[in-house]
């Protein structure tokens, strides 16, 4: 059975009302501080499973889903008031190094532990940096690269093995921040909530202002869009097109911030952004492929499950610290987490559900998207063609 994109949405919605009802009914979900849209589309993924095992496949049509994530990136950008952040700088350096030496080490972890194991070690390579970071695109991209070589099923094992992370991301980020919220009783800086509460307090959300934030919010995802295409075009470097909307974002709301204080109305902003967020991830997450973990080798499921212990140990005991220990540190930790096994809506959801429990980090809020989603490929691409070649 297909359902077109009206009954997509739907039930992408349903499952997201499901997902939030299950957290609060069950106290280990709301306690770990596990994304509403992970449960619920978790949830929808195993039904369609079951069904499938019977011989009754069911399809859904995301065409819409990248909407959806375009316009959260945008209302994050529109959150970026200079007055909370100023970007760029060192933590953005660190954690854009760490990704890098986590790229490096997942692909050691893939190709040594296929090794030990007797299969192939480029095959390896497909649960190592190729699928943890580079997510379901990479895998499909890389994996088509080495089918060609004549590695047979390396497509399969990359769309497994992403699969595998991108579960694992979105259950791990939100436990792993808590406790080191909890251990260290960390909250957000007293300046980032007096400007958050600035930000929200005494506004009212009207037609007429919800309008107006949707007219700024689509601008921004309009110029950002022909922005990505132009630096694709000029540098031949992959854009993707809600990091432009969210650079696009960040200026346009500091401009306004200057010459006319108040026009973003960040309580209609904020909830655009927990709803496209929220029917995005839980989209992405009904349309995974359960069945596809099912067939994975054992080999494959130890590579995978030393991938997720390997990085929550270089998360909360080296990354942690490096970010400075402090409450940021810890919302970083839980995207880090997202996008180093997963992908970057996934490190946003992660973070989401920490914020929306503990207080605002507008720093974790910038940095985490513009390092997961951009310039991770600077190091993480060039790490897995250099494996590639050197085992090939």
């Amino acid at each position: 059975m297909a359902f077109d994109q009206i009954t997509t949405i739907f039930l992408a919605v349903l499952f997201l009302t499901i997902g939030t009802f299950i957290i609060k009914k069950v106290g280990i979900f709301q306690r770990f501080c596990i994304p509403a849209p992970v449960v619920g589309g978790l949830l929808f993924a195993l039904i369609v499973t079951i069904f499938k095992s019977i011989g009754f496949e069911i399809t859904l049509d995301t065409s819409l889903q990248s909407l959806f994530m375009i316009t959260f990136f945008t209302t994050v950008g529109l959150g970026a008031s200079f007055k909370l952040v100023k970007l760029g700088g060192k933590l953005l350096i660190i954690y854009w190094l760490a990704c890098g030496f986590l790229a490096l080490m997942q692909n050691v972890i893939g190709v040594g532990l296929a090794s030990l194991l007797g299969i192939e070690p480029l095959i390896g390579m497909m649960a190592g940096a190729v699928s943890m970071e580079g997510g379901h695109g990479a895998a499909a991209a890389f994996g088509q690269t080495l089918e060609e070589l004549g590695f047979e099923g390396a497509m399969t094992v990359g769309a497994a093995a992403a699969t595998l992370g991108l579960v694992a991301g979105g259950l791990v980020g939100g436990p792993a921040a808590k406790h080191l919220i909890s251990k260290y009783d960390l909250k957000p800086s007293k300046e980032e909530m007096e400007v958050s509460s600035l930000d929200t307090d005494h506004e009212q959300v009207t037609t007429q202002t919800f309008f107006t934030q949707v007219l700024i919010i689509t601008f921004c995802m309009t110029v950002g869009s022909y922005l990505g295409k132009w630096f694709s075009e000029l540098t031949d470097f992959v854009l993707p097109g809600y990091v432009g909307a969210m650079f696009v974002a960040v200026i346009v709301r500091n401009i306004l911030d200057k010459i006319k204080p108040g026009a973003i109305n960040m309580k209609t902003v904020s909830i655009i952004g927990d709803i496209t967020l929220g029917i995005f991830l839980s989209m992405a997450l009904m349309s995974i492929k359960l069945w596809e973990i099912t067939d994975l080798a054992l080999p494959l499921l130890i590579i995978v499950l030393v991938q997720v212990i390997f990085i929550v140990l270089l998360a909360m005991f080296v990354l942690f610290r490096l970010l400075g220990k402090n409450y940021d540190a810890a919302v970083m930790i839980s995207g880090f987490l997202g996008h180093g096994l997963g992908a970057t809506p996934n490190a946003m959801a992660n973070m989401h559900a920490i914020v929306g429990r503990f207080g605002p980090s507008q720093k974790a809020f910038l940095v985490v998207p513009i390092v997961g989603a951009f310039l991770i490929d600077v190091f993480g691409i060039p790490i897995i063609i250099t494996t590639i070649n050197l085992f090939k």
